[in-house]
């Protein structure tokens, strides 16, 4: 049986908050309002800025809190409503006030399937997070949606191109993120990637390039990185179609 001054201590540790994960946590909120209020005051290229950076300190929240011991439902919960807000809503606004407004009804219509898309990607992953496969995830992760979706926008500035011009591709992407999320397609996770575990000298160098890559066109190379991650989970999907499916053998009489 179970001790009860154990299971009480490990309920404690559930309803706890911990400082240093929400403080990550509540970086990346602020990140994700900050994208919202530039996006309403036309400083898109800033909003889209914002979005990344929300996406990095949602990456370190849950990590140091794995590697401080400090999981607690209180952090689950409001690091995904802190999601929602950063890869739900403020993509939506962004896509929306840089491309969408001279669509009418069409842009809503755009935006709130991206914007739906992320709250019932974010519900789903909630309630089956005990019952999947950790390797990989079900349907885009919204992070990832959101920095599809403020990518384009922030290459395209950088390109000179103007939300007008481009609004229809604007919407096909944005509606084409948002199906994504609630797709049952796999991603891969990362998280069977082990950062303690010894590497050769290659991979640091590999790293190293990545970002001397990345740094030379931001706007560019983490628009094209996304996009092909969003693609990988069709790969694998249309991969998946050319594997033999194994029959089991009839029951002998």
């Amino acid at each position: 049986m179970t001790d009860p001054n154990l299971r009480k201590h490990i309920d404690l540790r559930r309803r706890s908050i911990y400082l240093l994960p929400n403080l990550f946590t509540t970086a990346a909120l602020f990140a994700g309002f900050y994208a919202i209020v530039q996006a309403m005051n036309s400083k898109f290229e800033y909003a889209a800025v914002a979005i990344f950076i929300a996406m990095v300190l949602d990456g370190l929240d849950g990590r140091v809190a794995r590697l401080t011991h400090t999981q607690s439902e209180f952090g689950a919960e409001y690091d995904s409503l802190s999601d929602m807000v950063s890869f739900g809503v403020a993509p939506s606004i962004l896509i929306y006030e840089w491309a969408f407004r001279d669509l009418g009804k069409w842009g809503w219509f755009a935006a709130f399937i991206y914007c739906a898309g992320a709250a019932l990607r974010l519900a789903r992953f909630n309630t089956n997070i005990d019952v999947v496969d950790k390797r990989y995830f079900q349907g885009l992760p919204s992070p990832a949606a959101a920095a599809l979706v403020a990518g384009f926008v922030w290459v395209m500035l950088d390109n000179r191109f103007t939300g007008f011009e481009l609004r229809w591709y604007a919407a096909a992407l944005t509606v084409f993120a948002g199906l994504s999320m609630v797709s049952s397609l796999k991603y891969y996770s990362f998280k069977s990637i082990n950062m303690r575990k010894s590497v050769p000298f290659i991979v640091i160098f590999m790293f190293a390039l990545f970002f001397i890559l990345v740094s030379v066109d931001p706007p560019l190379h983490l628009f094209l990185l996304f996009f092909g991650y969003c693609l990988s989970g069709y790969v694998m999907w249309l991969l998946s179609l050319r594997k033999p499916k194994i029959i089991p053998p009839a029951d002998q009489p």
